[in-house]
This record gives structure tokens, C-alpha cells and sequence, in this order.
């Protein structure tokens, strides 16, 4: 318990864990900056004489918050398992930056929905003239052949629920200090949720819509997209939770890396099922007349 007890600047020894000075905050101040620079040159075309920014100044961007995120990261990780200062308290700040964290997310799932219902629900708005001229006063609109949600959307369903399962697994095998299964059940839930990327590529590919074809499929995407991007982002996180296993990093007692991992991965799961019923199934169940 001694080691989990620093002393503050009057020298009485505190439960809380004061945090060494870091450039890293900094740093990535400055590659959020040039990544979103990068990104505004690039949608603008912006030209310095002759030469183009182009995608050039997105990606070093993006590497640089990359970057950035490795290290920063890689300094936790040392603080936790090495110097072990990770304490409860501690946990207990990183527990609430999570679920902040989540709950951020949640919001912009909120912001996707509302669209999706909002041009769904009032398909026939009469004082929307030109949403009535596109949409028939239907939704789905009649000129879109939509996407079957008992076909692949389905499978797709049952092997991200599959992942949650092997992730709960996983989570009770660290529970139970049993490192082997915590490794196999992560290595699953990883390869699972590469799995699901693929069939959701393979939709996108095969879909008979595209992005800019009206409100219909620039909200399918949006949606269906983002949360296509938040597997991908849930699947790096339980890849380098199975790394740390490996390592045996995890213990009964202290977990909390995975854990985050595991909450993350479970709101993907939710929001999936909310996806999957509203715009797979009751979003393309036929051209039904909507509220006007």
C-alpha cells in the first residue's frame, strides 16, 4: 500500500496520483491543429505557388496524432504496470473520463438518428417541398432498392454480438486470473470484429446507392459508417489489449485498460442493434407512407 501514497507540496502523503510533466498534451494540441489545417487546405484546394497540399497535409496530420497517441499512451501504460501508481482513486478519475468519453459518443449517434428519423418520419412534409419531391412521400424513397436486414445485416448482427460474448468471456477470465483465456477470448473478439469491417466493406461495395444520392443513403452512410469506424477504432483497442495480455499486464485486480475496452465495445454493440432495427428493418421495410 506504500507505494500508492505520494506526497503533495506541503508533505503530507495523499492517496492521489500527481501526474509528471508531459509534453505530450501539448504535442498533440499541435497535431490536432495540423491535422485539421491539413484538412481545410485540402478541401479547399488551397495551392502555395505551384504546389498542392493536397492529401499530403492530411496524412501528416493524422501521423502526427498517431504518433502522438502511441507515446502519450505508452506512458500510461508505464505508469500503471511499472510504477504502479495507478492506484483506486486514480481508477476511479479514469472510470469517469470513460464513461464522459462514451457519453460524448452517444451524442453524436444521437445527431445521426435524429436526421435519419427526421426525413423518415415526415417524408410527406408539405412544407417541405423539395424532401416531398424526392421522397414521394414515402420512405424509403421508391428509386432506392434498399438493403435486405435479414440478409447480411443479420449475419453481421450475430458476430458483433458473438464478440461481446467472447469479450465478456475475457473479462471473467481476468477476473479469475486465468491469462490463457483472456488471450484466446481478446484474440476472438479481435478477429471478429475484423470479420465484420470485411461484410460491411462488402455491402458498401455492393450497394445500389451512393453517398450523394439524397438524404436516404447520406444518412444510412452516416450512420452505418461512423459506426463502422467505431469497430474499427473498438478492434485497435482489443488488439493492444491482447498485447498487453500477453504480457501478462492484466490482473485480477487491475484491469481498468481493458475495461475501458470493454465498455467501448459493448456501446458499439448497442448501437449497432439500434442501427439495425431502424434503418436495416423499419427503414427499409417498403415504401410505406410516412407522417406528414
Amino acid at each position: 500500500m506504500a507505494e500508492n501514497i505520494e506526497y503533495g507540496t506541503t508533505g503530507k502523503p495523499h492517496p492521489y496520483h500527481l501526474v509528471r510533466p508531459s509534453i505530450w498534451p501539448l504535442a498533440g494540441a499541435f497535431a490536432g491543429g495540423l491535422a485539421a489545417l491539413g484538412l481545410v487546405l485540402y478541401m479547399h484546394g488551397v495551392k502555395f505557388g505551384t504546389f498542392e497540399i493536397g492529401l499530403k497535409g492530411v496524412i501528416l496530420g493524422l501521423l502526427c496524432v498517431l504518433a502522438v497517441m502511441f507515446f502519450w499512451w505508452k506512458d500510461i501504460i508505464f505508469e500503471t504496470v511499472h510504477e504502479k501508481v495507478h492506484n483506486g482513486i486514480t481508477e476511479v478519475g479514469l472510470r469517469y473520463g470513460m464513461a464522459l468519453f462514451i457519453s460524448s459518443e452517444v451524442m453524436f449517434f444521437v445527431a445521426f438518428f435524429w436526421a435519419f428519423f427526421d426525413a423518415s418520419l415526415y417524408a410527406g412534409e408539405t412544407h417541405q417541398y423539395l424532401r416531398t419531391e424526392y421522397t414521394a412521400g414515402t420512405w424509403p424513397p421508391p428509386q432506392f432498392e434498399t438493403i435486405p436486414a435479414f440478409d447480411l445485416p443479420f449475419l453481421m448482427t450475430m458476430i458483433l454480438l458473438l464478440s461481446g460474448c467472447t469479450v465478456t468471456w475475457a473479462h471473467h477470465a481476468i477476473l479469475h486470473g486465468k491469462n490463457k483465456d483472456v488471450i484466446l477470448g481478446l484474440g476472438l473478439s479481435c478477429l471478429l470484429g475484423g470479420i465484420f469491417l470485411c461484410f460491411q466493406m462488402f455491402e458498401y461495395a455492393h450497394a445500389t446507392f451512393k453517398f450523394k444520392d439524397g438524404i436516404f443513403p447520406s444518412t444510412f452512410y452516416m450512420a452505418t459508417g461512423f459506426h463502422g469506424f467505431h469497430v474499427f477504432v473498438g478492434t485497435i483497442f482489443l488488439i493492444v489489449c491482447w498485447l498487453r495480455a500477453k504480457k501478462a499486464h492484466f490482473t485480477p485486480t487491475r484491469h481498468f485498460g481493458f475495461e475501458a475496452a470493454a465498455w467501448y465495445w459493448h456501446f458499439v454493440d448497442v448501437v449497432w442493434l439500434f442501427l439495425f432495427v431502424a434503418i436495416y428493418w423499419w427503414g427499409s421495410v417498403g415504401a410505406v407512407p410516412a407522417a406528414h
